[in-house]
């Protein structure tokens, strides 16, 4: 069974609005909501209390371990254990001759570890989202800024929600069905 709503849709006309926003509904107890700007704004995610580095850095960092180890041991193996040969006297295991390799695998498998997690963690590609559903979100990639605040959060009630936005001045207040 669907919900009847997703959340409540605040919208505004400045930055500086819908940071002021934001603050006032963490302060108010808010947790879940989501805000949707037609460019980065660096004082949001902090005023919604999503500051931190979060998960990505770790994913990069295991990627690049991961990747340099396994270009690595892949020189390794095929190197000493596959196919061994002795060139100019050199030894088998010539780690310098490794390093190259071992670089670029590295730097490739941490490439790829930071757009798939970025990707994961965004919960992207999704080409449906229940704020779609409100005709006046099409100005968010405009001019408009607009705050979602989301029926999984524990302080919902529509009413109060509904009354607290419309207490912090917005141009509307909508109602986003799933």
């Amino acid at each position: 069974m669907r919900p009847e709503l997703h959340g409540l849709l605040a919208e505004f006309a400045e930055p500086r609005e819908i940071v002021a926003a934001a603050r006032r509904a963490r302060e108010a107890g808010y947790r879940e909501m989501d805000a949707y700007t037609p460019f980065p704004i660096e004082a949001l995610a902090e005023a919604m209390g999503r500051h931190g580095r979060g998960r990505l850095p770790k994913i990069v960092l295991a990627g690049g371990i991961l990747g340099g180890l396994g270009g690595y041991l892949l020189q390794y193996w095929t190197s000493v254990h596959v196919y061994p040969m002795n060139i100019g006297g050199k030894p088998i295991h010539s780690w310098p001759a490794f390093v190259p390799v071992t670089f670029e695998t590295t730097v490739l498998c941490a490439a790829f570890a930071a757009v798939l997690g970025m990707m994961a963690l965004n919960g992207l590609p999704q080409p449906y989202h229940p704020v779609f559903n409100v005709p006046q979100f099409g100005m968010a990639s405009r001019n408009r800024f607009f705050l979602c605040i989301e029926t999984t959060d524990p302080k919902f009630d529509r009413k109060a929600t509904r009354d607290f936005l419309e207490s912090l001045r917005p141009i509307g207040v909508y109602d986003v069905e799933p």
